[in-house]
This record gives C-alpha cells, structure tokens and sequence, in this order.
C-alpha cells in the first residue's frame, strides 16, 4: 500500500479513520486532479471540501468579480474581496491556499466555452458543477463524455437543490434527460427568485461526496439516482434514473457533441439571465491594456481600475467591464441588440 507521510497522516487523521477512505484512499485523494466550473456559491463550497480533504490539484475557473449580493453565500468572500472587484477565482485562490498550502490550486479567470473547454477540463480526473448555466452544462457533458472523465450536476436556486452524478458508460448523461438546455429566460435564477444559503450547503455537500466516492475508487456506493431537495418546505426525493440512458443520445449514444462544435464566428455574445447582463467575448482573445482604457475612457464617465479589470460608468444607465482578454460584461441590459451597440461604440467593431 501507498503511504502517506508523517504530515499528511496528522492532518487527515480524522478522514483516514473513515473506513471507505482510510490511508488508501488518503493517497488517491492526494494524486487526484479536480476542475470545478464556477467559483460562485456551489463552486466555493465544494472548492472548501476538495481542498480540505486533500485533493491534490483544483483547478478553478470563473469568469466573474466578487459582488457585495455574493457574501451571503459565497464562502471563500469575503467585504475586502467585494470592494476591491476581486475575481472570484483568484480570491478563491487566495483563501484555498491559506486553508491547505499542499494543494495546487490552479485558478482560471475565463469564460468556460467550446474554444477552450477541453484544454481546461480535458486532463482531470472529475469535473464538479459549480455553475449557474445550463448552456456551460451541456458543454461539460460533451467533454465528460467525449474524455471518459466523471461529472458531478448540480444546482441549486430558492430553498430547491438538485444533484445527479454522471458516470460515461454507467448512467444517463444530462442529454439523457433533458434533451438540450432550455431556453434562457424559462427558468428561476438566483438573481430573479433568490437563494437562502443552507440549500448551497447541502447541494454541494452531495456533490463532494460522491466526488470522494469516485477518487478513492468506491463506485459500489455511488448515489445512481437524481436527487431534488426543497428545505423551506420539507421536500426530499430520490429519482430513480436507471432507465433514463437513451441509446439515441446525441452525446453518449452517438458520440455527436454540438456543444463542442458550436458555430464561433466574431464575438460571442450572451445574455446572463437574471442578471440585466449581456457578455461579449471574441473567440479569439485579446491583451487589452487595462491603463490605456481608462486614460481613453476617463474623459466620458466615471472609471475604476483594478489589477484584473476596469469599469466604465455611462450616464448611470449602463456598466462596461472589461477584462484583460478582451472580454466585456455590459450590465443595465440584456438586450443583445443594445449591448452590440454600446460595444461598437465604446470599444469598436
């Protein structure tokens, strides 16, 4: 058997004396490799657990900045984080490191999307959803399944959670039951029906314990159906989805992943439901000089500039931020249509 040092056997004693993991499992913890997608409330509390159980290398990716509506629930924020525009993954990062400094935390301020999404899921041993998108889960699907590496779902808005875990080859995989992401605007957001913290807590709680389960190799008591939770109102239900796993899938069936190919022509651009938000992202991305943009941007509006990203106040209707890749959130909106045109107009076609 693998052993563990003198240090590592002290500061994982208690979980080693956890029979299905024990020292064994221990050292599969430690040379495991875990990406987390979305460093928001889902994402900081299973980067909490990875961390503090051991897993040897997080990788973590966010594209967004800690906002003041994030310290109800975000638990690696904290106000400094929030004044200063942090970007979730580097404080993330930050706070990660000072909790277990033996583990490689590998933080990615990035829009997850076809352009890069199997050069930074593509060599982990697991993925965990920590995202708020249908539309990035789909596209975690088609690596998970396109790689051969398991997936953990999960979500979590209002008092309600659900979680699935997505084994290629064993389960359904998310195509298998829901066909394609729904349309944006047809669902709940945190931002439109809101989220009391304790349902996050649960949520994620599941989703790292079967993430345990899958690293130290116990597949023998992996939860294999979905779980939906409502904790305001007393709801807790296991769906068996044994059944679910079409032959036909379009991704685990027939092995055709469109949320990989999507079309990538000029800029993408999306509207972030639930948050009066549009991005603007080019494909293929730019070194932007945060310093140059406020000098040219200072003579029009109010600006503030941190080391990650500058924001551009226009006539108290509109925000630009912009990061150093070229990437642009416009808030005030999330008309596509208004926000192409404020891009063409404050950045340039």
């Amino acid at each position: 058997m693998n052993e563990l040092t003198t240090e590592q056997l002290a500061r994982y004693s208690r979980q080693t004396l956890f029979p299905p993991i024990g020292e064994e499992g221990q050292f599969k913890l430690i040379h495991s490799r875990v990406a987390i997608v979305g460093m928001g409330a889902l994402g900081t509390v299973l980067a909490n657990h990875m961390v503090r159980a051991g897993v040897g290398y997080v990788r973590i990716i966010d594209r967004d900045y800690v906002e003041w509506s994030n310290l109800q629930r975000q638990m690696l924020f904290d106000e400094n984080d929030a004044e200063h525009l942090a970007p979730k993954a580097i404080a993330a990062a930050n706070r990660l490191r000072q909790i277990n400094s033996f583990v490689e935390i590998d933080p990615h301020v990035s829009d997850l999307n076809p352009t890069n999404a199997e050069a930074l899921l593509g060599d982990v041993d697991l993925i965990l959803d920590g995202t708020d998108n249908f539309s990035v889960r789909f596209l975690l699907n088609d690596v998970s399944i396109k790689h051969n590496i398991p997936w953990i779902y999960g979500g979590a808005v209002s008092s309600r959670g659900v979680s699935m875990t997505i084994v290629p080859g064993q389960t359904p995989c998310l195509r298998c039951m829901f066909g394609q992401a729904p349309q944006q605007g047809t669902g709940d957001t945190c931002d439109t029906a809101g989220v009391i913290s304790p349902i996050i807590h649960l949520v994620a709680s599941h989703q790292a314990t079967e993430a345990m389960k899958l690293l130290v190799g116990d597949h023998t008591y992996l939860n294999r159906q979905m779980i939906h939770i409502d904790l305001w109102y007393n709801q807790h239900s296991f769906i068996d989805v044994s059944h679910a796993k079409k032959a036909d899938c379009p991704a685990c069936g027939n092995g055709h992943f469109e949320y990989l190919q999507a079309d990538l022509q000029g800029e993408t651009i999306q509207s972030l439901c639930g948050r009066n938000s549009v991005q603007i992202f080019p494909v293929e991305s730019q070194s932007y000089d945060l310093h140059a943009w406020e000098q040219k941007w200072k003579p029009l509006g109010k600006v503030e500039r941190t080391p990650f990203l500058l924001k551009f106040y226009i006539n108290d209707l509109f925000t630009f931020v912009l990061f150093p890749d070229g990437r642009v959130m416009i808030q005030g909106t999330d008309d596509v249509v208004v926000a192409k045109s404020l891009y063409s107009r404050y950045i340039g076609s």
